[in-house]
């Protein structure tokens, strides 16, 4: 299975952790979190685990297909959760007695909707993105920064691409590179200082580390429109070029302010209402 980061859709204000499988083009969903709305369990996991030897003893196709997938757990790390995909949660719903089966099943068919549809229009998935942000009570002058970073860094990445520049490893490369040059920390040691484990390290950096990164990048983006650099070493100089402007208004604005522009804080320690640098 080819999946993407485990993410959380929303069900009448319940959190569903899922994973999108790109190569099956299909949803997991945690059951655990299914079996809490659709119960509204004290101990979700125990009724699972009782339901589970149910269908074991019936011989249930629904117990034969349930997977282990790493999902994000409410401490922030990452643990094997029993999965299903929407076929075989239709068939857990009809082993639950619950008055939210209908709404839940109506729930599914959008979430499977919504996908298609970002895929055919590209602004819809930015659209939910900020929505999402906001249900996680970012401040709107975040998100808005925010989401213009991630426009910047397609436009980046829509370069290396033209540069002949790999997805795999090399962007993960210049990324790093780019980082230590304006911030002083590689992108695993930065995720690192906010103690992340794997949580996007942007939806944990402040407004003025998302200002910088972006002029690292945007930077990096007009040097290499105009020098039209070719392979991934090329590329890399031009990377640490761009990010060499970010390093000087970094350096310039802790001249002025006496403070440090980047901060060892993430959302969690600053709290769901905004995101500011310690001093």
């Amino acid at each position: 299975m080819n999946e993407t980061k485990s993410k959380v859709k929303i069900f009448e204000n319940r959190n569903i952790r899922t994973i999108w499988d790109e190569q099956n083009e299909k949803w997991w969903f945690s059951v655990v979190d299914i079996i809490a709305v659709l119960t509204d369990s004290d101990n979700p996991r125990r009724y699972w685990s009782d339901l589970k030897r149910k269908l074991k003893t019936e011989g249930s196709q629904l117990y034969e297909n349930i997977v282990q997938l790493k999902m994000e757990s409410t401490d922030g790390k990452m643990y094997l959760t029993d999965s299903a995909d929407t076929e075989q949660v239709l068939r857990l719903i009809q082993s639950i007695p619950s008055k939210k089966a209908e709404p839940f099943k109506l729930w599914l068919a959008k979430v499977g909707n919504e996908r298609i549809d970002e895929i055919v229009d590209p602004e819809l998935s930015i659209e939910r993105a900020i929505q999402n942000y906001r249900r996680l009570g970012y401040s709107e002058n975040w998100i808005n920064q925010r989401i213009k970073s991630i426009e910047v860094r397609k436009a980046l990445t829509d370069e290396w691409d033209k540069s002949g520049v790999k997805k795999d490893g090399e962007y993960a490369s210049l990324t790093d590179l780019m980082s230590k040059t304006w911030s002083g920390m590689t992108t695993r040691e930065y995720k690192k200082y906010k103690d992340l484990k794997k949580e996007n390290l942007r939806d944990n950096m402040t407004n003025t580390e998302l200002i910088l990164n972006m002029l690292a990048e945007v930077a990096a983006t007009e040097i290499s429109i105009i020098e039209q650099p070719v392979g991934f070493d090329e590329s890399a100089v031009v990377a640490k070029r761009g990010a060499s402007t970010a390093k000087v208004a970094r350096e310039r604005l802790e001249a002025e302010t006496g403070k440090s522009a980047v901060s060892n804080l993430n959302r969690k320690q600053l709290g769901n209402n905004k995101l500011q640098v310690r001093k």
